[in-house]
C-alpha cells in the first residue's frame, strides 16, 4: 500500500472521529505525514518503540491494538484448550495507563484472562511477574530512556524473557497480517484483574535474596538515590530500606512520576547530565554513592568517590565488571563455582568479562546485542547455572527469577558492595582498581550518531554497507586483523586470509579487532534512528600511575580510535 492509500484508510472507519481529524491536520505537513505513514513500527532489540501520535509509524491505540489483536490470535492458535494469562504494566510515558488498558481490553475481549498493574510498576517485576503467576506472555508499555515523544510495546514470553526465535518473527508476521477492522476493543471485565502489592511483596523479596549479602541493620552506606521521575521510586526505596540502609536520601525533584521529564534533557542514566541533580544532593548529604535509574528501572548509573573523594561516574561496564567479580567472589568462598556455572555478556561489550569467568573456572557465554539474548541463554542451557549476566548499556541481572536486566536488584548488589568495602576502610572505587590490577586496564567509549527519519535510516543502512564491504585495513594507527560480520555470519581473518563462519542469529553488527588488542563495534540501533560506536582499548595495569594517568592515557587512544572511524 502506498503512502497516499495509507493515510487514506486512516480517514475513514475503523478509525474514530478524532484520529481522522487529527491524520486531516497532520496532512498540512507533509514531511511530518510521510514519516507518520511511510512505514509500519517494526520490533527491535528492545520490542517496538516510536514518537506517540496518529499513523501507522506512531504508538496509538491502533498500532497497539493490532498488535494486541496479532498476540492474542497466536495465543488462541498455540495453546487452544488453556486458560490463557497476559501480564502488562507500563511506566511513567505519556498515555502509559490508557494505552495498557487499550490493550488489556484486546485481550480480554478475545477472551483471554489479563493481569494488569493498577499503578506504573518496573520493568523486571513484569519479567517476574510473567513467571510467577505462570502467564503464556507479558507485555509493558515504555520507551526506556527515550525522549518524552516517545512510548513502546515491549512483549515478553512465558519464560520471562522478552521475545526472541521464532516467536518473534512468527508474532511479527502476525501482527502484519492483522487488519485494523479485525481489532476488538470492547474489553471483557470479567476476565481482568488488577494486581500490585501480592507481586511488589515477592519480587522484592526475591531481589533481597540474591542482591543482599550483609542483613544487618542500620548500615554505615550514605546512598541519594533518583528515580529520574520512572518507576522505580515504587521499588528501589523499599529494598533499600528492607536491607538495612538507613541513610538514603531521595531527589525530591525527580521523585513523581512524570513522562515530561522535567528536570533531565534525556532520562538516560549513561548520561551525567541525567544524574547531575542527584550528584549535587551527594555532595550536600556528603554521600558515599549516587544511584539514578531509567524511567522503567531495568537500567542504573552508579557515581562513586574516587581517591581524591571526587565524584566518580561509572561506566556500564565498569559495573558490570565489578559486580561479576564480587559475585565470583563470594561465591567461590562458599565453594558454589563449578564448571557447570556461566555468566554472560553481549558482544559489544567489554571483553573483559570473559577474562573474569576463566579466572574463576566457569563458562562465558557471549550474545547479540539486547537482553533477550542473555535471558534466553538461561532458557537454553538449563544444566547450567547462571550467576549473572550484564551489558555496556548498563543492564545487569542476577539469578534466574527475572529474566531481563534489573535495576533494583542491581542497585542494591552495588550497595552492598559499597557498604561492605566502607566497613573495612576501602571504598568501591578501590574494588574497581583491585579489579583492574587484577585483569589489565579496560576502558570503553560509546558513541551514537542520530540520523532521523525516512533519509536517516538509508544513511546509517548506507554507512554499515561501506565499512562491510570496504573494510579499513588500520583504525587508529593499528592495523585491522580481523571483521566480524553478524549479519552474513562471516569472521574475514585478514592476517591469514581466511573466513569462519559465527554461530548466531543474524544481526546487523560488525566487529573489528586491531592488532594492538583494540575493538571497534557499529551497530545500528533497533530502537532509535542511531548508529552506534562502540570503542574498546586495554593495556597492561601500571602500578607505578595512579588510576587517572593510566585513564588519561586510554582516552586518548578512544579518541584517536573514535576519530579516525566516524565518517567526516
Amino acid at each position: 500500500m502506498d503512502l497516499n492509500n495509507r493515510i487514506a484508510q486512516w480517514k475513514q472507519t475503523p478509525f474514530d472521529k478524532k484520529t481522522q481529524d487529527q491524520v486531516g491536520e497532520l496532512e498540512k505537513s507533509p514531511i511530518e505525514a510521510e514519516d507518520a505513514f511511510y512505514k509500519d513500527l517494526e520490533f527491535g532489540t528492545g520490542g517496538m518503540r516510536g514518537v506517540l501520535g496518529v499513523g501507522t509509524n506512531r504508538i496509538n491505540q491502533y498500532t497497539l491494538g493490532k498488535n494486541s489483536q496479532g498476540i492474542a490470535d497466536y495465543l488462541l492458535t498455540l495453546f487452544p484448550y488453556t486458560k490463557i494469562r497476559v501480564v502488562i504494566a507500563y511506566d511513567c510515558r505519556h498515555q502509559s495507563k490508557e494505552l495498557a488498558k487499550v490493550c488489556a481490553d484486546v485481550f480480554t475481549a478475545n477472551g483471554i484472562y489479563c493481569s494488569l498493574f493498577s499503578e506504573l510498576r518496573p520493568t523486571p517485576e513484569l519479567s517476574f511477574a510473567v513467571r510467577y503467576l505462570n502467564a503464556q506472555c507479558g507485555i509493558v508499555l515504555t520507551a526506556s530512556h527515550n525522549p518524552p515523544e516517545y512510548n513502546g510495546y515491549k512483549v515478553y514470553w512465558n519464560d520471562g524473557g522478552q521475545l526472541v526465535p521464532p516467536q518473534d518473527k512468527i508474532i511479527s508476521e502476525k501482527i502484519q497480517k492483522t487488519a485494523f477492522e479485525s481489532i476488538k476493543f470492547e474489553g471483557n471485565p470479567n476476565l481482568l484483574e488488577y494486581i500490585d502489592k501480592e507481586i511488589d511483596s515477592v519480587y522484592q523479596k526475591e531481589v533481597l535474596k540474591v542482591g543482599q549479602f550483609n542483613s544487618q541493620k542500620n548500615k554505615p552506606l550514605k546512598i541519594v538515590f533518583s528515580p529520574i521521575h520512572g518507576t522505580s521510586m515504587t521499588a528501589l526505596p523499599h529494598v533499600l530500606e528492607q536491607s538495612g540502609y538507613a541513610q538514603v536520601y531521595i531527589v525530591k525533584e525527580q521523585a513523581l512520576p512524570d513522562g515530561n521529564f522535567p528536570t533531565v534533557i534525556s532520562p538516560n542514566p549513561e548520561e551525567k547530565e541525567a544524574l547531575k541533580m542527584a550528584v549535587s544532593l551527594g555532595t550536600k548529604k556528603e554521600a558515599d554513592v549516587v544511584i539514578g535509574t531509567d524511567p522503567d528501572a531495568d537500567r542504573f548509573g552508579f557515581v562513586i568517590r574516587d581517591h581524591d573523594s571526587e565524584w566518580y561516574y561509572l561506566n556500564g561496564n565498569q559495573i558490570m565488571m565489578v559486580l561479576t567479580e564480587f559475585l565470583l567472589e563470594k561465591k567461590q568462598i562458599q565453594n558454589e563455582l563449578s564448571p557447570n556455572c556461566f555468566i554472560a555478556s553481549t558482544i559489544v561489550s567489554t571483553p573483559l568479562i570473559e577474562k573474569i569467568a576463566l579466572a574463576y573456572g566457569i563458562q562465558y557465554k557471549s550474545t547479540l546485542t539486547g537482553f533477550k539474548w542473555i535471558a534466553k541463554l538461561i532458557e537454553d542451557f538449563p544444566e547450567l547455572d547462571f550467576i549473572c549476566g550484564g551489558e555496556e548499556s548498563y543492564g545487569f541481572l542476577i539469578g534466574k527469577s527475572v529474566r531481563d536486566k534489573d535495576a533494583i536488584s542491581g542497585s542494591l548488589l552495588a550497595c552492598e558492595i559499597a557498604n561492605e568495602a566502607k566497613q573495612k576502610g576501602s571504598s568501591f572505587f578501590d574494588y574497581l582498581i583491585t579489579c583492574y590490577k587484577k585483569y589489565g586496564a579496560y576502558k570503553e567509549r560509546l558513541v551514537s550518531v542520530t540520523k532521523k527519519g525516512k533519509a536517516g535510516l538509508a544513511q546509517i543502512a548506507q554507512q554499515m554497507e561501506d565499512f562491510r564491504t570496504h573494510p579499513p585495513k588500520n583504525m587508529g594507527g593499528s592495523p585491522v586483523t580481523r571483521m566480524e560480520d553478524y549479519l552474513n555470519l562471516e569472521v574475514h581473518n585478514f592476517e591469514t586470509n581466511q573466513k569462519q563462519q559465527l554461530n548466531f542469529s543474524p544481526s546487523n553488527v560488525l566487529i573489528f579487532k586491531l592488532q594492538d588488542g583494540s575493538v571497534i563495534a557499529l551497530r545500528p540501533s533497533g530502537t532509535e534512528p542511531k548508529i552506534k560506536y562502540y570503542f574498546s582499548v586495554n593495556q597492561a595495569f601500571d602500578p607505578k600511575l595512579s588510576w587517572k594517568e593510566q585513564e588519561s592515557i586510554l582516552e586518548k587512544r578512544l579518541d584517536t580510535l573514535v576519530l579516525s572511524t566516524l565518517p567526516s
